[in-house]
């Protein structure tokens, strides 16, 4: 399934696993997805906080397997980022899901619970989408949410959750997940961000 994804292109975008050298981009990804896309629905405050304490890399799914980016050949208008040759690719986005307990959070996140679940009684877990800004809109969630779902499918689950971002819960909720509740996450510096824990049956 996974080699399959790897390998998948459409158009100017491919999926393929993530792996432990892509880390230092993701990091810059993650920043400035968060920076550029979540002004709408966070404070600045909320936004840095939220950097500090919960938004980030989570090297577990990489180790396990189950974390994608999306890679473009071209620079969309707005990414400052440049390809060193026409035919290498950049990292445009990222996301993932989890067959672990731990419903949001990156490896600095102390609330993680990484007991595996089971398919037959848990859902699956969809993990710490960030798209930059400059590819917002232009289907790359999307085409990583798919991939995500098949492959949690393939591997068991019937049911998919987690815990969307103010911003990304416009996504997941055009993708029939619907709100179970409101979560609110302390962060670092005294402020709190707001969530939604949201699900749907595959």
């Amino acid at each position: 399934m996974f080699f399959e994804i790897r390998m998948k292109a459409t158009g100017k975008i491919r999926l393929r696993l993530a792996a432990p050298e892509d880390v230092p981009v993701l990091r810059e990804l993650i920043e400035a997805s968060a920076r550029g896309l979540q002004t709408e629905d966070y404070t600045l405050a909320q936004i840095e906080g939220a950097l500090q304490t919960v938004f980030g890399v989570d090297s577990q799914l990489i180790a396990d397997g189950t974390y994608l980016v999306a890679e473009a050949t071209c620079t969309a208008e707005g990414d400052t980022r440049q390809a060193k040759t026409p035919a290498d690719w950049v990292i445009v986005g990222c996301g993932g899901w989890s067959r672990r307990k731990t419903l949001f959070g990156s490896d600095h996140w102390t609330g993680r619970e990484d007991a595996l679940l089971d398919p037959q009684r848990d859902a699956a877990k969809i993990r710490a989408f960030f798209i930059h800004p400059a590819w917002a809109r232009q289907g790359v969630g999307s085409m990583i949410l798919q991939a995500c779902e098949e492959a949690a499918r393939a591997a068991g689950f019937t049911r998919y959750e987690m815990g969307a971002t103010l911003t990304g819960a416009k996504l997941f909720g055009a993708k029939r997940y619907v709100p179970v509740k409101r979560i609110s996450i302390p962060l670092a510096n005294g402020e709190t961000l707001p969530v939604i824990h949201m699900a749907k049956r595959a």
